[in-house]
């Protein structure tokens, strides 16, 4: 399988598209009218590319928020991202997926797993995250909030059976910073 990597998306300014879109209109009711007027078939030629030109425009104007992102794919292949917030222009035929870059954070349930000497304790964490590449969150997991819950507690499982729960040197209880930071580097390591 080929690994998709973001990218940006071919896209212009929204108001050009908008400014089009308008022209398009204007070209449509002109020939709307002529066609009232006259019937005549000349305006009928008119009236079909104008109305699919406005259709076209209108169908590529989308907005991004802050902290979002817009994926584009088209035919099913995936096209690029646009991050940058505000008004934009890009393929009307183009289907638009938008991932939110926020921060999220969840609270894993509390697992039952031996510690280091084989005594039983529960555990739980709170995970932070926030989405760098939305190519790879749309299309290389099914759904990356919950991959992310599930190789959380995978490496928290695999970290707590390393370390004893309390003792003498690096322990669970002992030494929090130390372990928070093993657990973040080894999430990030199975997030990849």
């Amino acid at each position: 399988m080929r690994e998709i990597k973001e990218f940006p998306a071919w896209r212009t300014s929204g108001f050009l598209g908008f400014t089009l879109l308008l022209f398009a209109l204007a070209w449509l009711l002109l020939a709307g009218l002529g066609l009232l007027r006259e019937r005549e078939l000349f305006y009928l030629w008119h009236l079909l590319p104008s109305l699919l030109a406005s259709l076209l425009l209108g169908a590529g104007l989308f907005t991004v928020q802050p902290n979002e992102a817009v994926v584009l794919v088209f035919l099913g292949r995936y096209v690029g991202t646009v991050r940058e917030p505000g008004f934009h222009f890009a393929n009307p035929l183009a289907a638009r997926k938008r991932i939110s870059l926020r921060v999220h954070n969840f609270t894993s349930d509390k697992l039952k797993v031996n510690d280091a000497h084989g005594n039983p304790i529960e555990i739980a964490a709170v995970v932070v995250f926030r989405v760098v590449d939305t190519a790879k969150a749309l299309f290389q997991v099914e759904n990356y909030q919950a991959f992310v819950a599930i190789q959380s507690e995978a490496a928290i499982r695999a970290l707590a059976s390393r370390y004893p729960y309390d003792a003498e040197g690096k322990s669970l209880r002992g030494n929090p910073e130390e372990i928070a930071e093993e657990l973040k580097a080894e999430v990030e390591e199975r997030l990849k």
